[in-house]
């Protein structure tokens, strides 16, 4: 069974890996990538805040997974995103994909990554000491996204 959760709360790393590995007994791979709020070197941020639309952020996340396990043969895939208040260092998002074998993990992980920062419905607001200020899409996530298609 997929898990997909929007929420405030962090998240722990070793006990989701163990919720999706021990889900099957057939699963040869487990792959997970975990994004942070960096600092930015120009312009040194204080905190980040993030929003979703909720209903329409978890089904878009429930789309991309479909569309995943359409490409690769995969077991269960694990998405945490957080939203709220969070400051620098602190974890965003955890995408954790599980396969027979460690390619299908791999590449579907980096899909699902690549289709979530272009298609889901996040709102990320940068604050810095000077001013707070709506970060616009990238077209480098476009391209990532792109490469898939």
């Amino acid at each position: 069974m997929d898990k997909i959760i929007i929420q405030q709360q962090d998240f722990d790393l070793s006990t989701e890996i163990a919720l999706v590995k021990n889900s099957h007994s057939n699963i040869g791979a487990v792959v997970s990538f975990v994004g942070f709020v960096r600092d930015l070197d120009e312009s040194p941020i204080q905190k980040m805040t993030l929003e979703h639309y909720p209903g329409m952020t978890e089904k878009a996340l429930k789309s991309i997974v479909d569309q995943a396990k359409k490409r690769w043969s995969m077991g269960n895939t694990t998405i945490i995103h957080r939203v709220g208040d969070l400051n620098i260092n602190d974890q965003i998002v955890l995408v954790i994909t599980s396969s027979k074998h460690r390619h299908f993990a791999f590449e579907s992980c980096e899909f699902i990554m690549d289709y979530l920062k272009t298609q889901a419905p996040f709102w990320k607001k940068e604050h810095t000491q000077n001013k707070s200020e709506w970060v616009k899409a990238k077209s480098s996530d476009k391209s990532q996204k792109n490469r898939w298609e």
